[in-house]
């Protein structure tokens, strides 16, 4: 049975399901409950207490980073782990969320590996007094979250420890290390002309050109020498919105298709989905559609 408690925030259900299975899956002894934005979470908060946090940054009615806020003025959520969960992975936004008092900085697209070992690495001793040895880890000795469960039962060297020091001990140097690494934050969107996209996924990023583009969903081409995502993947795509502002959208591959009737086509289209109920990501959607459409006309 359920001893733990988390709390998934975000205002795509589509994510909100990846956390949830993850969660499920890897960690039997947490129950988890979801909310669509912050206002939501502060609400549910208020009536329960949670022993851990898995939020995003960007949704309508209140911001992940406004809900860290008002979760560390309560006295019972002080000292809960909470896990900034994004797409939004630039120094800047890894300093302030350190400054308001988050615990780790997860980037968007994320592997369920990326993700336990970031809930490991906040509840690690918590996991293990609730049962830790139920933890379902992968069916391979050598994966991913082996070392997760290392790190659970204090198999790890204290040099290996001391790498992966959580942020939410400020007393420790270099504090950012770990959050720039978590959130990818050398995968920054380059400047480029409208046409051409950057589409991120967990472990690679694919250099593309939007082809067609609506508030559902966008087809790239790409070329087939590229590491290519499998169908159902985490997609986060970078729009430039002008004046130098991004918008990132997050998504999941809807479907790749050869674009020539060759098995040795030199390139695939790609499909995403979008997944965002933001009414400013799909304002700043509809404008990029709007200078698309006229640039295509």
């Amino acid at each position: 049975m359920a001893s733990l408690k988390a709390l998934v925030v975000d205002d795509a259900s589509f994510v909100r399901d990846l956390i949830k299975r993850t969660v499920r899956q890897r960690f039997p002894m947490i129950e988890t409950t979801d909310a669509q934005n912050g206002r939501r979470a502060q609400s549910l908060m208020s009536r329960t207490t949670f022993d851990l946090v898995l939020c995003d940054w960007e949704m309508p009615e209140m911001s992940g980073l406004e809900l860290l806020q008002w979760m560390r003025q309560q006295p019972q959520y002080q000292n809960v782990p909470f896990i900034m969960i994004t797409s939004r992975g630039d120094k800047g936004h890894v300093v302030e969320a350190v400054k308001e008092g988050v615990s780790e900085y997860l980037g968007k697209p994320f592997s369920p590996e990326g993700l336990s070992k970031k809930i490991v690495k906040v509840m690690g001793s918590r996991l293990q007094a609730a049962g830790s040895q139920k933890i379902s880890a992968s069916s391979s000795p050598a994966g991913a979250f082996s070392e997760s469960a290392d790190l659970l039962t204090q198999k790890r060297q204290v040099s290996e420890t001391a790498q992966s020091d959580s942020l939410a001990a400020p007393s420790k140097q270099n504090p950012l290390l770990s959050a720039s690494q978590g959130a990818s934050t050398d995968r920054k969107p380059a400047s480029r002309a409208a046409n051409v996209a950057a589409v991120r996924f967990s472990e690679s990023t694919l250099k593309s050109v939007v082809k067609d583009i609506s508030l559902t969903e966008v087809r790239v081409i790409a070329k087939r020498d590229q590491d290519f995502p499998g169908i159902l993947d985490q997609a986060v795509v970078d729009i430039d919105i002008g004046e130098g502002n991004v918008a990132r959208l997050n998504g999941y591959v809807h479907q790749l298709q050869a674009v020539d009737k060759r098995q040795d086509t030199d390139f695939v289209s790609v499909t995403i989905r979008f997944v965002d109920e933001d009414p400013k990501k799909m304002e700043d959607l509809s404008r990029f559609v709007a200078r698309f459409r006229a640039g295509a006309g």
